[in-house]
């Protein structure tokens, strides 16, 4: 639960509790300083932040999860009404003031440093009497200034205080997002409060009176509450003021306010728009406020009793509208109970369920980073207890030529006309096989002014390049890593990803992941040799055969499923950089695997040159490495479960950003699928229930035993049945459903359940056990 931008887990709420058990006597402020000590919760200039953590216990007071004490009387309620502020007869009685500006001689602008001061109480007074507003109170963090000319004294004055929690027109105009704006909205500033005296009538006072304000206004805020703000906001009633003096000074209107026609939270109700104005501190005020905030994987702990895997892989994501998260709840599960069918199908027909989807998808706090952030996070949660974990990274094409949203580009040649989306992701493998979810990914559309980039290559930087995508995969790597202390992680890419930089960002941390990555022959890769430089490929072919080794070949298009004979060769070598760049060698070991007895008029003899950093030092380990590369290719697995299981290349979505939100949850579903095939593998007596809710397990049990289950089965046995639903003919013992079969199967599974569902209502009988 998230309360004035701080989390309160059920650990924070019980720790609050304990502190209130042992000391009963606590006040409200002492509990909420001691909170503040606890969470380490302070302002940007050290202070506690007192009051913000008093709303949030109050809030948590209310909510049931705690009991405050007894709200204690204030010492202004014990000692009775407040004694009226001191009148100055000379403002009441101030003659007026005309001529031009230069007459009232120095333009004066004072702070008011305490409310205890006379400067407050003239404030006060001026704004009591002359402002419409009245003198507050003001929200949040504040300055108040009076405004002195060195011939007439005080002629006005003006504060400036928190800004407004939302507002659609100056929302717009930054252009922030959800999360910057809640990270840096204290940076926003309001002018809420601007008097020039009645009796004042000097041309051009107010503009310079604002000028000289906003030209101090940053160093006063930044020495009181320790940070600086980069833009100023007003707001004006046209029914009142034409706001000549804020255009003149340079502040630029926006927009009106909304002015909701019911009564806001506090009962007030408004009388009608106003005029936004805004008026930056600073040239890099929209680069500071879009920026988005640095949030650590893995900050909030994991839901304790999730009612499904749904909750499981999404309950942590970064919504500020509970509503939206319990959306996404509803698409993954129906996304994941009938993967590839369109959107209208999953929402069964129902045009409501069917428009939220869609206002969902076009929400412009939904994008791939928020909704697969929780993904990631339980991803690294299920790597930890592995010794071994494989990150494997790779490339796919998403084609939208027959229905383009906009925002595609193109995703071939500059002779194909073929558009729509990179994908390049990263899938957290166990040695054994099983995918344990993603960990990276990164998707975008290639710019088509831009065709022809490729042979441009080599003159680009890396920063202009697409193969940065491999350098990005390995630092999300390198992150997963840092949390994941006991595990070893391995970065593995085939090879495209063989960039002499890749090695250069392994090479720099030698606690971050290891890398493995096939070498591109066409490259003609040299290492050093002595005094000298050779080929790789010469180089390792001299080397001893360590041993022979066979490996398992899947079926890929024509080719037909083998197993291979390797010779096995490994040795440490120095890699050399290319002639273009100023680097140093690198230290890497390479495993050489080439076949033989390969069987007459077959394609292409697997020759696999692998380099990595991972130290090898005997044919075991380099059989071990040679064992981690072939589970590569479960990733191209997983691009065939999204394309033709989640047909993520159907989706009618109207701009590639709704696309990219669809993708997110089609690619979480679709490791899901992929999961489900390998479960059964690995750890087939896991009961089922993890997998399944009971009434789909009950279904599936029914139908493949022909009798009730009255015991829950196993994952084995599940991930069978569902194979058969969809076809798949369990010839052996030892033979497994595909993913293709399991998403099949699961979509019969839930027509079933739902018939199932429906009997009691039209036999009038109990459905159940």
């Amino acid at each position: 639960m998230r309360i004035c931008g701080r989390e309160f887990d059920a650990a924070t709420i019980a720790q609050i509790e304990g502190i209130r058990e042992a000391d009963p006597s606590l006040s409200r402020r002492a509990l909420s300083l001691q909170v503040c000590e606890l969470l380490e919760w302070r302002a940007a200039n050290g202070r506690l932040k007192e009051v913000s953590c008093r709303k949030a216990l109050l809030e948590l007071h209310r909510q049931g999860l705690i009991a405050l004490p007894a709200a204690e009387q204030s010492c202004f309620q014990r000692a009775g009404p407040k004694p009226p502020v001191a009148s100055f007869d000379r403002h009441r009685e101030a003659p007026e003031v005309r001529g031009a500006l230069e007459e009232l001689g120095k333009i004066r602008i004072m702070p008011v440093s305490s409310r205890y001061s006379q400067a407050s109480r003239i404030w006060n007074e001026l704004m009591q009497r002359w402002h419409y507003l009245g003198k507050g109170p003001l929200c949040g963090a504040q300055i108040r200034y009076l405004i002195e000319s060195s011939q007439h004294g005080w002629v006005g004055a003006l504060a400036f205080s928190a800004a407004p929690w939302r507002l659609k027109e100056r929302d717009n105009y930054i252009g922030w997002s959800e999360a910057a704006r809640r990270a840096h909205l204290q940076q926003v500033v309001c002018n809420s409060r601007f008097l020039i005296l009645p009796c004042v009538h000097v041309p051009n006072l107010a503009s310079k009176a604002l000028s000289l304000c906003l030209a101090r206004l940053a160093e006063d805020w930044t020495e009181r509450y320790g940070y600086a703000p980069v833009l100023a906001e007003t707001f004006v009633d046209p029914r009142r003021f034409t706001g000549t003096c804020y255009r003149a000074a340079n502040w630029q209107p926006v927009g009106p306010t909304a002015a909701r026609p019911t009564a806001y939270p506090n009962g007030k109700v408004a009388e009608g728009t106003k005029d936004i104005y805004v008026y930056p501190l600073g040239d890099d005020w929209q680069e500071v406020l879009c920026a988005e905030p640095e949030v650590p994987l893995c900050r909030t702990p994991p839901p304790e009793a999730p009612a499904d895997w749904t909750e499981e892989e999404f309950a942590r994501v970064q919504f500020f509208d509970e509503r939206l998260k319990h959306r996404l709840f509803t698409l993954a599960a129906d996304f994941f109970a009938q993967p590839g069918e369109l959107i209208p199908q999953v929402s069964e027909g129902s045009a409501a369920k069917t428009k939220a989807a869609y206002r969902f998808f076009n929400n412009p706090q939904v994008d791939m980073p928020t909704l697969l952030r929780p993904h990631i996070e339980s991803t690294i949660e299920r790597v930890r207890p592995h010794p071994v974990i494989l990150a494997v990274q790779d490339t796919t094409t998403l084609n939208y030529t027959a229905h383009p949203p906009e925002g595609v580009g193109p995703i071939n040649t500059t002779q194909d006309s073929a558009v729509g989306l990179i994908l390049h992701d990263t899938m957290a493998f166990t040695p054994e096989g099983t995918p344990l979810g993603l960990l990276n990914v990164q998707c975008w559309a290639r710019d088509a002014e831009e065709a022809g980039k490729r042979e441009r290559r080599r003159e680009l930087p890396m920063e202009e390049k697409e193969s940065l995508k491999w350098l990005g995969s390995y630092r999300a790597v390198a992150e997963a890593q840092k949390l994941c202390p006991q595990t070893l992680l391995i970065s593995v890419a085939d090879r495209e990803g063989d960039i002499y930089q890749l090695f250069q960002e392994a090479a720099q941390d030698p606690s971050g992941p290891g890398l493995l990555v096939r070498a591109e022959r066409t490259r003609n890769r040299k290492v050093e040799q002595g005094e000298e430089k050779e080929e790789l490929w010469p180089r390792m072919e001299a080397e001893k055969v360590a041993g022979t080794l066979q490996v398992a070949v899947p079926r890929r298009d024509s080719r037909p499923a083998r197993t291979a004979k390797l010779e096995v060769r490994f040795a440490p070598v120095l890699l050399t950089p290319p002639k273009r760049m100023k680097a140093s060698p690198l230290s890497v070991w390479a495993v050489y695997a080439r076949e033989v007895d390969y069987p007459a008029g077959g394609k292409e003899p697997i020759d696999w040159m692998l380099l990595t950093t991972v130290k090898t030092e005997s044919f075991a380990q380099a059989g071990w490495r040679l064992s981690w590369y072939s589970r590569r290719w479960g990733i191209e697995v997983y691009h065939r479960t999204i394309k033709s299981g989640c047909r993520i290349e159907d989706r009618r979505l109207n701009d590639a950003d709704s696309l990219e939100a669809c993708l997110a949850i089609d690619l979480v579903v679709a490791w899901r699928v992929h999961w489900l095939t390998r479960v059964g593998r690995e750890k087939p007596q896991t009961p089922c229930d993890q997998i399944l809710n009971e009434d789909e397990w009950r279904v599936l049990s029914t139908w493949a035993t022909g009798t009730t289950a009255q015991t829950t089965p196993t994952a084995q046995e599940a991930a069978r049945w569902i194979g058969k639903m969809g076809g798949w003919l369990a010839r052996g013992q030892q033979d497994y459903p595909g993913t293709t079969c399991v998403w099949r199967g699961l979509v019969r599974l839930q027509t079933m359940v739902q018939g199932y569902l429906l009997a009691p209502h039209i036999h009038g009988v109990r459905a159940g056990p």
